[in-house]
């Protein structure tokens, strides 16, 4: 009986899947990164790992991550002003509620402490009170989206000794609850349920779009975690095609393929 041909690495399925998706944007800078959540080995794959991109409005997630921690720290509860920051800062990506949380939270240092013990390894919070302009890669993003997302048992030693059941609940009602007009982005691979969040930023110096999307969706009973970040888009419409078009190959990619497990190897 012959040997069993070699299992295509998950990075590599997943690049086959994601290069195909720039043929028609070559200009514009792509990093996707994936982890089904219900699979035992709990393995990101990613596509441009190494890349780093301004966060534009996903930040406002990490953001609201760390006020939930440095609350749990100090065991105190939100007060309304911070819920209602929250809220609208989320579900309407409202940007004097951003301002706002961002001061609270200690700014760049705030964020840069707090994902320390999330988990995050490649993230930079902004200059001053530029939150928009957080350098993050795809990867980091999906190691955040498990700290809200995954169990228990689905989140490194770190992140799950960060935020607990109660804080991880109501960010997840949150991007639950996207205002109709910014629900576009990962949502586009989910077979019914999601919870996303967007960034979208037309930088100033190029009149280029950074485009991104972060989220879990749910397909034939099976959830992902996934993070589209893009960066030099001609425009915004063509940045949401790219990054909705990469998110439904990503899901693809992952959910046809046998993932290989440790005890099979």
């Amino acid at each position: 009986m012959g040997a069993a041909a070699p299992r295509e690495g998950l990075g590599a399925a997943l690049a086959r899947s994601i290069e195909p998706v720039l043929s028609d944007d070559d200009d514009a800078r792509l990093a996707v990164a994936v982890l089904r959540l219900d699979d035992a080995d709990r393995q990101i794959a990613s596509y441009g790992d190494r890349a780093t991109f301004d966060t534009a409005s996903i930040v406002k997630v990490n953001i609201l991550a760390t006020l939930l921690l440095q609350a749990q720290e100090k065991e105190r509860e939100l007060t309304d002003e911070e819920h209602s920051h929250a809220k609208v800062m989320i579900q309407a990506s409202d940007n004097e509620a951003a301002n706002a949380l961002w001061r609270a939270i200690g700014r760049a240092p705030g964020l840069d402490a707090a994902n320390e013990k999330l988990g995050l390894s490649s993230t930079q919070g902004g200059h001053g009170a530029r939150w928009g302009l957080t350098q993050t890669t795809a990867e980091d993003q999906v190691r955040l989206l498990r700290a809200v997302f995954g169990g228990e048992g689905q989140m490194s030693s770190r992140a799950s000794a960060g935020l607990n059941q109660k804080s991880r609940a109501y960010i997840r009602r949150l991007m639950s609850e996207i205002t109709e007009g910014q629900d576009w982005g990962v949502s586009a691979a989910a077979g019914s349920r999601w919870s996303l969040k967007n960034g979208w930023l037309k930088r100033s110096t190029t009149e280029l779009w950074d485009i991104n999307s972060i989220g879990q969706v749910t397909v034939h009973g099976r959830r992902y975690l996934i993070s589209v970040l893009s960066g030099d888009n001609a425009s915004m419409g063509g940045g949401i095609s790219l990054v909705e078009r990469a998110a439904k190959a990503a899901v693809g990619a992952v959910s046809t393929r046998a993932w290989p497990r440790p005890w099979l190897e």
